[in-house]
């Protein structure tokens, strides 16, 4: 049997090889990890709270326009658009310049004003000559009512003939009249395009949206009806955000049960000054029930780390310090999660990166 005989030299470099190796490892395990700045730049921080358990029920929707904010813009007149000055998702204030068209319609319309206000004048003095002779006793109260009316019902014309001719300007430069916006909001559809030909009272050429509030119409199924009233508060979430809620309000439930789509419908104003709720999106509905069953530690459900058929938080202390910790549920509704123990009130988990994080630590057990 033969036997190999290193050399003391090499015998002595191997052993200080190994002993690097095994200082080297032992130095990356003692050290802490520290959350990277890039990843620390979108982290989202909550604290644990006790508060009351909730059970929620969640219903679908469809954010819509507040369609008291949304205006469709209808010619009064026919005649050709010569020039149009917007695009769909522009920005427009109230009373700027969008269109230009040529009418004769518009003439029209500024003599009707002239003759609609002569009149008027003459209804009104011959309304005053009326009075006098009532009150003498002359004319009868008939005359009177008559003399009345017709000078509301020309007063209306008057007025309408005015507010119709205010949605126009004219431009003596290229004889054409101009098209201003109706309100301040955001061009949301458009069906006009040099040179096109638009009729009175037909489909409407544009469409201005306030997009400050929206609405979300949900359907209420017959099951989740008695949990629905006006004022309720409720929680929206969409897919475009799956890490946000915003707040909103039941504004509007109707009362007439819609018998082919097999729900009622219920109106929520949501504040849309951020503009993340775009129109024609779908959205979850979050209602919470009132049923008092106590109060647990609450965990944002976007913490929650679902592993090895286990439960797990991370629980922040600092950028180089944090614990991996598990939890059992004891509840849980869509937006919290609750446990009663391995958990402290106050604590901080982690509700964004947290897998990232989850898995670095454990890589270093």
């Amino acid at each position: 049997m033969h036997k190999y005989i290193y050399p003391l030299f090499l015998l002595t470099a191997i052993s200080l090889s190994s002993c690097k190796k095994e200082q080297s490892v032992s130095e990356i395990l003692d050290k802490p990890y520290c959350v990277p700045a890039e990843v620390k730049e979108g982290l989202k921080i909550e604290k644990v709270v006790n508060r009351p358990i909730e059970r929620s029920i969640t219903l679908n929707g469809t954010i819509d326009y507040n369609k008291d904010k949304t205006v469709p813009y209808i010619s009064l007149v026919d005649g050709v658009i010569t020039h149009v000055n917007f695009s769909i998702g522009d920005y427009v204030k109230k009373g700027q310049i969008l269109a230009e068209i040529n009418s004769t319609d518009l003439s029209e319309l500024q003599d009707d004003l002239k003759s609609s206000e002569r009149d008027l004048l003459l209804a009104k003095r011959e309304l005053e000559s009326t009075m006098q002779m009532y009150e003498d006793g002359i004319s009868s109260q008939k005359e009177l009512i008559e003399a009345q009316s017709e000078v509301s019902v020309l007063e209306a014309k008057v007025k309408a003939t005015r507010s119709n001719l205010n949605r126009y300007e004219a431009n003596a430069s290229t004889g054409s009249f101009l098209i201003k916006s109706p309100i301040t909001g955001y061009i949301v559809s458009k069906d006009i395009a040099n040179g096109s030909t638009v009729s009175a009272g037909e489909e409407a050429l544009f469409t201005v949206a306030d997009l400050s509030d929206v609405w979300v119409m949900i359907n209420v199924y017959a099951t989740s009806m008695r949990h629905i009233k006006k004022d309720l508060k409720v929680q929206v979430s969409t897919l475009a955000y799956p890490d946000e809620y915003f707040a909103g309000t039941i504004s509007l439930v109707s009362q007439v049960f819609d018998s082919e789509e097999r729900v009622l419908k219920a109106q929520v104003t949501m504040n849309n000054t951020e503009m993340k709720l775009k129109p024609g999106m779908a959205a979850d509905v979050i209602i919470q029930l009132d049923d008092n069953q106590g109060n647990a530690l609450a965990i944002p459900n976007n913490a929650i780390i679902f592993d090895n058929n286990q439960n797990y938080v991370v629980v922040y202390k600092d950028d180089c310090h944090q614990e991996i910790r598990s939890i059992s549920p004891i509840a849980k509704n869509n937006i919290y999660t609750y446990v009663n123990a391995n958990i402290d009130e106050n604590d901080q988990v982690i509700t964004t990166n947290e897998l990232l994080i989850y898995e670095q630590l454990t890589n270093k057990l």
